[in-house]
């Protein structure tokens, strides 16, 4: 399965904090979107990851969870992707909250189902850059470079550039995009029209398409613009 992503160009994003109704759901689960994935920088809790869970283990699409706290890690997804914040100023969203989740998980982890991203937070006005009290005003030549910590330095297999609700500088994704070999790069962010879904698509190999789905549900289905 973890090689599969390699294959993904875009990803529906819900957040358990959010309401969603059978019929969207139906309608994202079976849109040709590459992967489901379940995540959020608050209020996701244990109860309400589980119960999306379950909703989307009815359609055959990948459902992968994004960890944001320990409280939510769920059994039954079938890849657990694992933020480690490049831009944060504190050292518990690199690899503090990482070895409390191995003081207590260590010996149930599925590490062939575990993905470790390459977190570049970059709207300093979203909730995961205050959260994560990430260094979010960031030049070009940082962003570059955190993109070659996470492949270069600290070896992971994906990139994730986060503008959490903008649309985000696609010269600057591409020049990303093209200075990394091996590791893959996500996209996310104001992603809220085909036109732009097109712009990402160009720029990263990923998109991650969320916001738009709990405002305009066609809008987000017009981002399938890969297929």
């Amino acid at each position: 399965m973890r090689d599969d992503i390699r294959d993904w160009r875009h990803v529906f994003k819900l957040d358990p904090d959010k309401t969603i109704s059978d019929e969207h759901l139906e309608l994202l689960c079976n849109s040709g979107t590459d992967a489901i994935m379940v995540g959020g920088s608050s209020g996701v809790t244990f109860d309400n990851t589980i119960d999306l869970l379950s909703r989307v283990r009815r359609y055959a699409v990948p459902c992968v969870s994004e960890i944001s706290n320990l409280e939510a890690v769920v059994p039954g997804f079938d890849l657990y992707f694992i933020p480690v914040v490049m831009n944060s100023r504190q050292g518990q969203w690199i690899t503090g909250r990482h070895r409390e989740a191995l003081k207590q998980f260590g010996k149930m982890l599925p590490w062939e189902s575990l993905v470790p991203e390459g977190y570049v937070v970059l709207n300093p006005d979203s909730t995961v850059a205050k959260l994560t009290h990430a260094d979010a005003n960031l030049g070009r030549h940082d962003v570059v470079a955190c993109a070659n910590l996470t492949e270069k330095l600290f070896r992971l297999p994906v990139c994730y550039l986060e503008y959490s609700g903008t649309f985000g500088d696609m010269d600057l994704v591409r020049q990303v995009r093209d200075n990394l070999e091996e590791t893959q790069l996500f996209y996310g962010g104001g992603i809220n029209s085909a036109d732009k879904a097109r712009q990402a698509l160009a720029a990263a190999d990923t998109i991650i398409v969320g916001n738009i789905i709990y405002e305009d549900i066609e809008q987000a289905l017009s981002t399938l613009v890969h297929r």
